[in-house]
């Protein structure tokens, strides 16, 4: 077999993370690796069929744009230190196949190249090739916080780096994770899931890595571990904010090394797992409050995804009550069709601090208890603090200008990148009549702004 054409660029001369990946990649037969450093990256067009771009504090993504624009099917693989989250995003916006996080982890890096290119595991994925969207059961809504974040997960799904996804509980995190797993080059290997909170502190670190037999106390038979039946696939840890400080040293050491070793046995294994992390905590409180290694939370954070509550959302409800009508009306056997207008109603005037989680109990509970064919108000026990008790002209009017208002203004937020200026001159409006309603319907411009 022909050997793959490799090129290691850094516009740093003496770059030592360069020189580790030139010699990581040389050793390997797949290979023909050649290094290009200093100013004749200036302008470069590098012939080669995967380029490893060592990335330092102060470069941008020019160069990246470029060389994916000229070869979409060239893998071009990114090593950065210290990246924050506006390099990244401007990574993946710019096309790349992935991204790894310095210190360097020469086995690791030989792995990642060798799937970019599709030597390992079959074929890499690229953003052409990811199935669509809306085949993701769940994944349900139209609105630009949501659709934002759909955006990001399928660029996050061509990388093989690790995730954090943050939000409120009940956000949808867990399927956001599961579409990243579905729709990434490890699809067809296992994807096993764990909410850290509801395993006891002091097993934690035996139900990732495993134990051997007679470790301690009723260890009668040795154990894998969650992270040997991860292996080749995606290991989701949900409340990862709930592991002890003993157990974060070792997923570091992990996630460092991809090497591990069960409790009671001094036999080192290696696994090739991708993490995915979740938290409806801030983390970085955490850190601060010293609650969480801040090591773990860099090696864990390094493509963050955060995903809005519903009440950021709510003109998603429509179609995410329609979807759970549906689920809940097949799984039950129950002739239920959709809602009332009076029901939707009700539903977007709730608070949702469950979020979809909770929307979604409510609608199963409701499919259960309705005797007819659609879902009315009455089907629906959400307190009395949700009942719209206004139904006169001048509040309808009212409700339907707030939420027209609210419409206009994220779209054109949306549409002119989060700039309030320009937004304020599409709606031909003052600027600071503009602001003022987006201070009054809580709009955060902040999150329709893509990353430099």
């Amino acid at each position: 077999m022909t050997p793959c054409t490799c090129l290691v660029v850094s516009p740093r001369v003496d770059d030592a993370v360069a020189r580790a990946a030139g010699a990581a990649l040389s050793r390997k037969p797949e290979f023909n690796c050649s290094q290009l450093c200093g100013d004749a990256v200036e302008g470069a067009v590098p012939d080669a069929d995967v380029i490893v771009y060592c990335m330092g504090e102060n470069q941008h993504c020019d160069a990246l744009r470029q060389w994916t624009a000229e070869s979409p099917h060239r893998a071009v693989l990114v090593i950065a230190t210290a990246p924050d989250e506006a390099k990244i995003a401007a990574c993946l916006d710019a096309g790349v196949s992935d991204f790894l996080v310095a210190p360097l982890n020469p086995e690791e890096l030989v792995v990642r190249v060798k799937r970019a290119v599709g030597l390992e595991r079959g074929s890499a994925r690229t953003s052409a090739s990811v199935a669509p969207l809306p085949h993701i059961d769940g994944l349900i809504g139209k609105t630009p916080a949501f659709t934002k974040q759909l955006a990001r997960l399928l660029k996050m799904a061509i990388c093989d780096a690790g995730v954090l996804i943050t939000g409120e509980t009940g956000t949808g995190k867990e399927v956001f994770a599961q579409a990243i797993h579905y729709q990434s080059a490890r699809a067809s290997r296992p994807w096993v899931a764990v909410n850290c909170a509801a395993i006891p502190v002091e097993l934690m670190e035996s139900e990732l890595f495993g134990h051997a037999r007679g470790a301690y106390t009723n260890a009668h038979a040795a154990r894998p571990g969650l992270v040997c039946e991860a292996e080749g696939g995606t290991l989701f840890l949900d409340e990862i904010d709930c592991i002890s400080y003993g157990a974060q040293a070792k997923l570091l050491r992990f996630l460092e090394e991809k090497e591990f070793r069960r409790i009671g046995s001094n036999v080192v294994h290696h696994a090739d797992v991708r993490i995915i992390a979740a938290s409806n905590e801030n983390l970085e409180t955490l850190v601060l409050k010293g609650a969480f290694r801040q090591d773990l939370y860099f090696r864990l954070n390094v493509l963050p995804l955060t995903l809005p509550p519903l009440r950021e959302r709510l003109d998603d409800i429509p179609d995410l009550a329609l979807h759970f009508v549906m689920r809940f009306a097949r799984q039950f056997g129950r002739r239920i069709e959709g809602l009332t207008p009076m029901a939707l109603r009700r539903l977007h005037g709730h608070a949702w601090p469950g979020n979809v989680r909770e929307l979604a109990h409510t609608i199963e509970r409701a499919v259960l208890m309705c005797e007819g064919r659609v879902l009315g108000v009455e089907d629906f026990d959400l307190g009395a603090s949700d009942v719209v008790a206004d139904n006169s002209f001048r509040a309808a009017k009212s409700r339907v200008v707030d939420e027209f208002e609210r419409s206009y203004i994220e779209r054109l937020l949306a549409a002119h990148d989060g700039n309030v200026t320009h937004a304020a001159q599409a709606a031909k409006k003052n600027r600071r009549a503009f602001f003022e309603l987006i201070r009054k319907h809580q709009i955060t411009a902040e999150r329709f702004r893509s990353r430099p």
